[in-house]
Protein backbone atom coordinates (compact mmCIF):
# COMPACT_ATOMS: atom_id res chain seq x y z
CA UNK A 1 0.00 0.00 0.00
CA UNK A 2 1.21 3.50 -0.85
CA UNK A 3 0.61 5.20 2.49
CA UNK A 4 1.63 8.59 1.12
CA UNK A 5 -1.75 8.70 -0.61
CA UNK A 6 -3.42 8.59 2.79
CA UNK A 7 -1.36 11.26 4.54
CA UNK A 8 -2.41 14.89 4.42
CA UNK A 9 -0.29 16.74 1.86
CA UNK A 10 0.39 19.64 4.22
CA UNK A 11 1.61 17.22 6.89
CA UNK A 12 3.92 15.52 4.40
CA UNK A 13 5.50 18.87 3.49
CA UNK A 14 6.21 19.96 7.09
CA UNK A 15 9.70 19.14 8.34
CA UNK A 16 10.15 17.47 11.75
CA UNK A 17 11.18 19.69 14.67
CA UNK A 18 14.88 20.53 14.68
CA UNK A 19 14.82 20.33 18.47
CA UNK A 20 13.39 16.83 18.52
CA UNK A 21 15.88 15.65 15.91
CA UNK A 22 18.74 16.39 18.28
CA UNK A 23 16.78 15.07 21.26
CA UNK A 24 16.40 11.72 19.47
CA UNK A 25 20.13 11.60 18.64
CA UNK A 26 21.11 12.39 22.23
CA UNK A 27 18.75 9.74 23.62
CA UNK A 28 20.74 7.06 21.79
CA UNK A 29 24.18 8.23 23.01
CA UNK A 30 25.90 7.66 26.33
CA UNK A 31 27.56 10.27 28.54
CA UNK A 32 26.15 13.23 26.63
CA UNK A 33 25.87 16.56 28.41
CA UNK A 34 22.76 18.14 26.97
CA UNK A 35 22.09 21.86 26.91
CA UNK A 36 19.44 21.32 24.29
CA UNK A 37 16.03 20.77 25.82
CA UNK A 38 14.10 23.56 27.53
CA UNK A 39 12.93 21.54 30.50
CA UNK A 40 13.55 22.73 34.07
CA UNK A 41 15.87 20.49 36.07
CA UNK A 42 13.84 21.30 39.20
CA UNK A 43 11.20 18.92 40.48
CA UNK A 44 7.63 20.16 40.61
CA UNK A 45 7.41 21.80 44.08
CA UNK A 46 6.34 19.37 46.79
CA UNK A 47 3.06 21.06 47.72
CA UNK A 48 1.95 21.02 44.08
CA UNK A 49 2.83 17.33 43.71
CA UNK A 50 1.02 16.62 46.97
CA UNK A 51 -2.13 18.31 45.68
CA UNK A 52 -2.08 16.11 42.61
CA UNK A 53 -1.64 12.96 44.68
CA UNK A 54 -4.37 14.00 47.10
CA UNK A 55 -6.79 14.55 44.25
CA UNK A 56 -6.20 10.95 43.18
CA UNK A 57 -6.50 9.56 46.70
CA UNK A 58 -9.88 11.18 47.30
CA UNK A 59 -11.22 10.16 43.91
CA UNK A 60 -11.20 13.43 41.99
CA UNK A 61 -10.81 11.54 38.73
CA UNK A 62 -13.84 12.62 36.71
CA UNK A 63 -14.00 15.03 33.80
CA UNK A 64 -14.03 18.70 34.68
CA UNK A 65 -16.05 21.14 32.60
CA UNK A 66 -14.65 21.52 29.09
CA UNK A 67 -13.15 24.91 29.91
CA UNK A 68 -11.57 23.65 33.14
CA UNK A 69 -12.19 23.90 36.87
CA UNK A 70 -14.00 27.12 37.70
CA UNK A 71 -11.71 27.68 40.70
CA UNK A 72 -8.60 27.32 38.55
CA UNK A 73 -9.89 29.69 35.89
CA UNK A 74 -10.70 32.23 38.58
CA UNK A 75 -7.19 31.99 40.02
CA UNK A 76 -5.60 32.43 36.59
CA UNK A 77 -7.74 35.52 36.05
CA UNK A 78 -6.86 36.78 39.54
CA UNK A 79 -3.17 36.40 38.73
CA UNK A 80 -3.44 38.55 35.61
CA UNK A 81 -5.59 41.08 37.45
CA UNK A 82 -3.16 41.38 40.35
CA UNK A 83 0.13 41.12 38.45
CA UNK A 84 -0.69 42.93 35.23
CA UNK A 85 -3.79 44.97 36.06
CA UNK A 86 -5.76 43.25 33.28
CA UNK A 87 -9.39 42.84 34.30
CA UNK A 88 -10.42 39.35 33.27
CA UNK A 89 -13.57 39.20 35.39
CA UNK A 90 -15.73 36.92 33.25
CA UNK A 91 -14.99 33.23 33.88
CA UNK A 92 -15.64 32.56 30.20
CA UNK A 93 -12.60 34.65 29.26
CA UNK A 94 -10.32 31.78 30.39
CA UNK A 95 -9.79 28.28 28.97
CA UNK A 96 -7.64 25.60 30.62
CA UNK A 97 -5.75 23.54 28.03
CA UNK A 98 -3.40 20.58 27.67
CA UNK A 99 -0.29 22.68 27.92
CA UNK A 100 0.32 26.05 26.32
CA UNK A 101 0.99 24.14 23.08
CA UNK A 102 -2.65 23.11 22.77
CA UNK A 103 -3.74 26.69 23.46
CA UNK A 104 -1.57 27.94 20.57
CA UNK A 105 -2.98 25.26 18.26
CA UNK A 106 -6.54 26.21 19.26
CA UNK A 107 -5.84 29.88 18.50
CA UNK A 108 -4.75 29.09 14.98
CA UNK A 109 -7.38 26.51 14.10
CA UNK A 110 -10.33 28.27 15.72
CA UNK A 111 -9.59 31.87 14.77
CA UNK A 112 -8.00 31.71 11.31
CA UNK A 113 -9.49 31.09 7.88
CA UNK A 114 -7.59 29.45 5.00
CA UNK A 115 -5.50 32.03 3.19
CA UNK A 116 -4.98 34.31 6.19
CA UNK A 117 -1.46 35.49 6.92
CA UNK A 118 0.17 35.13 10.33
CA UNK A 119 3.12 37.36 11.24
CA UNK A 120 5.78 35.54 13.25
CA UNK A 121 8.95 37.23 14.55
CA UNK A 122 12.06 35.09 13.98
CA UNK A 123 13.99 33.42 15.51
CA UNK A 124 11.04 31.72 17.23
CA UNK A 125 9.84 28.52 18.79
CA UNK A 126 9.42 25.75 16.25
CA UNK A 127 5.65 25.25 16.47
CA UNK A 128 4.22 28.53 15.16
CA UNK A 129 4.87 28.20 11.43
CA UNK A 130 3.87 24.50 11.16
CA UNK A 131 0.63 25.09 13.08
CA UNK A 132 -0.11 28.04 10.82
CA UNK A 133 0.38 25.87 7.74
CA UNK A 134 -1.77 23.10 9.21
CA UNK A 135 -4.54 25.69 9.48
CA UNK A 136 -4.29 26.39 5.75
CA UNK A 137 -2.68 29.77 6.36
CA UNK A 138 0.57 31.46 5.41
CA UNK A 139 3.29 32.10 8.00
CA UNK A 140 5.08 35.39 7.35
CA UNK A 141 8.42 35.59 9.16
CA UNK A 142 9.63 38.95 10.46
CA UNK A 143 13.38 38.85 10.95
CA UNK A 144 14.71 40.19 14.25
CA UNK A 145 18.42 40.82 14.76
CA UNK A 146 20.95 40.89 17.54
CA UNK A 147 21.63 44.54 16.68
CA UNK A 148 18.09 45.31 17.86
CA UNK A 149 18.34 42.87 20.80
CA UNK A 150 16.09 40.47 18.87
CA UNK A 151 13.12 42.75 19.49
CA UNK A 152 10.26 43.19 17.02
CA UNK A 153 10.67 46.71 15.66
CA UNK A 154 7.71 48.89 14.60
CA UNK A 155 9.34 49.40 11.19
CA UNK A 156 9.62 45.67 10.54
CA UNK A 157 6.04 45.08 11.68
CA UNK A 158 4.64 47.82 9.42
CA UNK A 159 6.52 46.43 6.43
CA UNK A 160 5.08 42.95 6.96
CA UNK A 161 1.40 43.87 7.24
CA UNK A 162 -0.78 43.21 4.18
CA UNK A 163 -4.55 43.15 3.61
CA UNK A 164 -4.39 39.40 4.36
CA UNK A 165 -2.76 39.82 7.77
CA UNK A 166 -5.02 38.28 10.41
CA UNK A 167 -2.74 37.57 13.35
CA UNK A 168 0.55 38.52 14.99
CA UNK A 169 2.32 35.93 17.13
CA UNK A 170 4.11 37.75 19.93
CA UNK A 171 6.64 35.34 21.52
CA UNK A 172 8.24 37.29 24.38
CA UNK A 173 10.18 36.45 26.51
CA UNK A 174 11.60 34.72 23.48
CA UNK A 175 12.64 31.16 22.86
CA UNK A 176 15.41 30.78 21.61
CA UNK A 177 17.06 34.19 22.13
CA UNK A 178 15.95 35.17 25.63
CA UNK A 179 14.93 38.59 24.31
CA UNK A 180 12.19 40.59 26.01
CA UNK A 181 9.97 43.51 25.02
CA UNK A 182 9.55 46.17 27.70
CA UNK A 183 6.58 48.51 28.11
CA UNK A 184 8.03 51.16 25.82
CA UNK A 185 8.60 48.54 23.12
CA UNK A 186 5.05 47.25 23.46
CA UNK A 187 3.57 50.74 23.28
CA UNK A 188 5.22 51.28 19.90
CA UNK A 189 3.87 47.97 18.59
CA UNK A 190 0.40 48.74 19.98
CA UNK A 191 0.32 52.07 18.16
CA UNK A 192 0.44 50.15 14.89
CA UNK A 193 -2.10 47.49 15.87
CA UNK A 194 -4.76 49.49 17.70
CA UNK A 195 -7.87 49.97 15.59
CA UNK A 196 -6.97 47.20 13.14
CA UNK A 197 -8.53 43.73 12.90
CA UNK A 198 -5.19 42.05 13.58
CA UNK A 199 -5.32 39.65 16.51
CA UNK A 200 -2.30 39.33 18.79
CA UNK A 201 -1.46 35.91 20.21
CA UNK A 202 1.03 36.64 22.98
CA UNK A 203 2.92 33.57 24.16
CA UNK A 204 3.93 34.38 27.73
CA UNK A 205 5.01 30.92 28.91
CA UNK A 206 8.33 32.39 30.12
CA UNK A 207 6.83 35.55 31.58
CA UNK A 208 7.75 34.66 35.16
CA UNK A 209 11.41 34.45 34.18
CA UNK A 210 12.19 38.07 33.32
CA UNK A 211 15.47 39.18 34.89
CA UNK A 212 15.55 42.93 34.28
CA UNK A 213 12.40 44.28 35.85
CA UNK A 214 8.95 42.75 35.50
CA UNK A 215 7.30 41.08 32.53
CA UNK A 216 4.79 43.27 30.71
CA UNK A 217 1.86 41.65 28.93
CA UNK A 218 0.56 43.00 25.64
CA UNK A 219 -2.94 42.67 27.12
CA UNK A 220 -2.18 45.37 29.71
CA UNK A 221 -1.28 47.98 27.10
CA UNK A 222 -4.12 50.46 26.67
CA UNK A 223 -6.67 49.32 24.11
CA UNK A 224 -4.99 45.95 23.41
CA UNK A 225 -6.92 43.56 25.66
CA UNK A 226 -9.80 43.52 23.17
CA UNK A 227 -7.64 42.12 20.36
CA UNK A 228 -5.22 39.96 22.34
CA UNK A 229 -5.24 36.30 23.32
CA UNK A 230 -2.77 35.52 26.11
CA UNK A 231 -1.18 32.07 26.13
CA UNK A 232 0.69 30.70 29.11
CA UNK A 233 0.90 27.69 31.37
CA UNK A 234 2.50 25.84 34.23
CA UNK A 235 5.31 23.90 32.55
CA UNK A 236 8.15 26.39 32.89
CA UNK A 237 7.30 28.55 35.90
CA UNK A 238 6.29 25.67 38.17
CA UNK A 239 8.50 22.95 36.61
CA UNK A 240 5.36 21.04 35.56
CA UNK A 241 6.27 20.02 32.01
CA UNK A 242 4.87 16.50 32.27
CA UNK A 243 1.60 17.60 33.84
CA UNK A 244 0.53 19.18 30.53
CA UNK A 245 -1.38 22.18 31.80
CA UNK A 246 -1.79 25.56 30.13
CA UNK A 247 -4.35 28.28 29.58
CA UNK A 248 -5.64 30.97 27.27
CA UNK A 249 -7.11 34.32 28.26
CA UNK A 250 -8.96 36.58 25.88
CA UNK A 251 -12.23 38.14 24.71
CA UNK A 252 -15.19 35.90 25.44
CA UNK A 253 -16.21 35.26 21.79
CA UNK A 254 -12.67 34.15 20.89
CA UNK A 255 -12.32 31.89 23.93
CA UNK A 256 -15.75 30.40 23.14
CA UNK A 257 -14.59 29.44 19.64
CA UNK A 258 -11.42 27.89 21.04
CA UNK A 259 -13.41 26.03 23.70
CA UNK A 260 -15.67 24.55 21.04
CA UNK A 261 -12.67 23.04 19.25
CA UNK A 262 -11.17 21.95 22.58
CA UNK A 263 -14.36 20.16 23.67
CA UNK A 264 -14.58 18.11 20.49
CA UNK A 265 -10.88 17.32 20.21
CA UNK A 266 -9.75 17.01 23.84
CA UNK A 267 -12.79 17.15 26.19
CA UNK A 268 -10.89 18.69 29.11
CA UNK A 269 -7.41 19.06 30.52
CA UNK A 270 -6.27 16.31 32.94
CA UNK A 271 -8.21 16.61 36.19
CA UNK A 272 -5.26 15.69 38.43
CA UNK A 273 -3.10 18.34 36.77
CA UNK A 274 -5.81 20.96 37.26
CA UNK A 275 -6.01 20.35 41.01
CA UNK A 276 -2.22 20.56 41.19
CA UNK A 277 -2.37 23.76 39.14
CA UNK A 278 -4.84 25.27 41.57
CA UNK A 279 -2.29 24.94 44.39
CA UNK A 280 0.43 26.28 42.09
CA UNK A 281 -1.56 29.45 41.46
CA UNK A 282 -2.45 29.98 45.12
CA UNK A 283 0.69 28.80 46.94
CA UNK A 284 3.47 28.20 44.42
CA UNK A 285 5.00 31.56 43.62
CA UNK A 286 7.65 31.44 46.35
CA UNK A 287 9.06 28.41 44.54
CA UNK A 288 8.95 30.32 41.25
CA UNK A 289 11.05 33.11 42.76
CA UNK A 290 13.57 30.61 44.11
CA UNK A 291 13.91 29.00 40.68
CA UNK A 292 14.23 32.40 39.02
CA UNK A 293 17.06 33.35 41.37
CA UNK A 294 18.94 30.17 40.48
CA UNK A 295 18.33 30.60 36.74
CA UNK A 296 19.74 34.11 36.99
CA UNK A 297 23.00 32.75 38.43
CA UNK A 298 23.22 30.23 35.62
CA UNK A 299 22.42 32.90 33.05
CA UNK A 300 25.39 35.01 34.14
CA UNK A 301 27.69 31.97 34.22
CA UNK A 302 26.85 30.74 30.74
CA UNK A 303 26.87 34.13 29.01
CA UNK A 304 30.27 34.95 30.50
CA UNK A 305 31.54 31.51 29.53
CA UNK A 306 30.65 31.94 25.86
CA UNK A 307 31.98 35.49 25.65
CA UNK A 308 35.24 34.47 27.33
CA UNK A 309 35.84 31.72 24.76
CA UNK A 310 35.23 34.13 21.89
CA UNK A 311 31.67 33.19 20.95
CA UNK A 312 29.83 36.50 21.19
CA UNK A 313 26.69 35.97 23.24
CA UNK A 314 23.75 38.36 23.41
CA UNK A 315 22.70 38.76 27.05
CA UNK A 316 19.24 37.21 27.44
CA UNK A 317 16.85 39.07 29.71
CA UNK A 318 14.15 36.43 29.87
CA UNK A 319 13.35 32.69 29.59
CA UNK A 320 16.26 30.27 30.19
CA UNK A 321 18.12 30.20 26.89
CA UNK A 322 21.09 32.00 25.37
CA UNK A 323 21.86 32.33 21.68
CA UNK A 324 25.62 32.58 21.13
CA UNK A 325 26.96 33.44 17.69
CA UNK A 326 29.20 30.73 16.20
CA UNK A 327 29.99 32.44 12.87
CA UNK A 328 33.62 32.95 13.92
CA UNK A 329 34.19 29.18 13.75
CA UNK A 330 33.47 29.07 10.03
CA UNK A 331 30.91 26.33 10.60
CA UNK A 332 27.20 26.42 9.92
CA UNK A 333 24.88 26.03 12.89
CA UNK A 334 24.16 22.44 11.92
CA UNK A 335 27.84 21.60 11.38
CA UNK A 336 28.80 23.16 14.70
CA UNK A 337 26.11 21.29 16.62
CA UNK A 338 26.81 17.94 14.99
CA UNK A 339 30.58 18.16 15.29
CA UNK A 340 30.39 19.34 18.91
CA UNK A 341 28.11 16.44 19.76
CA UNK A 342 30.37 13.92 18.05
CA UNK A 343 33.68 15.30 19.34
CA UNK A 344 32.79 16.39 22.87
CA UNK A 345 29.38 14.85 23.58
CA UNK A 346 27.73 18.20 24.28
CA UNK A 347 24.31 18.83 22.74
CA UNK A 348 23.10 22.25 21.64
CA UNK A 349 20.43 23.10 19.06
CA UNK A 350 21.29 24.65 15.66
CA UNK A 351 19.96 28.18 15.40
CA UNK A 352 18.35 27.59 12.02
CA UNK A 353 15.87 25.23 13.71
CA UNK A 354 14.17 28.46 14.83
CA UNK A 355 14.04 30.11 11.41
CA UNK A 356 16.49 30.87 8.63
CA UNK A 357 17.76 34.00 10.39
CA UNK A 358 18.94 31.76 13.24
CA UNK A 359 21.76 30.50 11.02
CA UNK A 360 25.11 31.34 12.59
CA UNK A 361 23.82 30.85 16.13
CA UNK A 362 23.03 27.94 18.44
CA UNK A 363 20.45 27.74 21.19
CA UNK A 364 21.78 26.75 24.57
CA UNK A 365 19.53 26.09 27.54
CA UNK A 366 20.67 26.94 31.05
CA UNK A 367 17.92 25.10 32.92
CA UNK A 368 20.59 22.71 34.19
CA UNK A 369 22.82 22.75 37.26
CA UNK A 370 25.84 25.06 37.41
CA UNK A 371 28.10 21.99 37.58
CA UNK A 372 26.46 20.58 34.44
CA UNK A 373 26.82 23.92 32.66
CA UNK A 374 30.46 24.40 33.67
CA UNK A 375 31.49 20.97 32.38
CA UNK A 376 29.68 21.68 29.11
CA UNK A 377 31.40 25.07 28.77
CA UNK A 378 34.81 23.46 29.36
CA UNK A 379 34.13 20.93 26.62
CA UNK A 380 32.87 23.57 24.20
CA UNK A 381 36.02 25.64 24.81
CA UNK A 382 38.15 22.58 24.05
CA UNK A 383 36.20 22.11 20.84
CA UNK A 384 36.70 25.76 19.83
CA UNK A 385 40.42 25.62 20.61
CA UNK A 386 40.82 22.48 18.51
CA UNK A 387 39.16 24.17 15.55
CA UNK A 388 41.77 26.94 15.46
Amino acid sequence: MDYSKHINETMQAIKPSGIRRFFDIVSEMEDVISLGIGEPDFQTPADIRSAGMTSLKIGQTKYTSNAGLVELRQEVENYYRNQFNVDYSDIDECLITVGASEAIDLCFRALLNPGDEVLIPEPNFVCYAPLTEMSGCKPVPIVTTVEHKFKLTPEALKAAITPKTKMLVFPYPNNPTGAIMDRNDLEKIAEILRGTDILVVTDEIYGEFTYSGKHVSMAEIEGMKEQTVVISGFSKAFAMTGWRLGYALGPKPLIAAMTKLHQFGIMSAPTTAQYAGLVAMTEGFDSVQAMKKEYNKRRKLIVKGFNDMGLTCFEPEGAFYCFPCIKSTGLTSDEFSNQLLKAKKVAVIPGDAFGECGEGFVRVSYCYSTEHIQVALDRIKEFIDELK
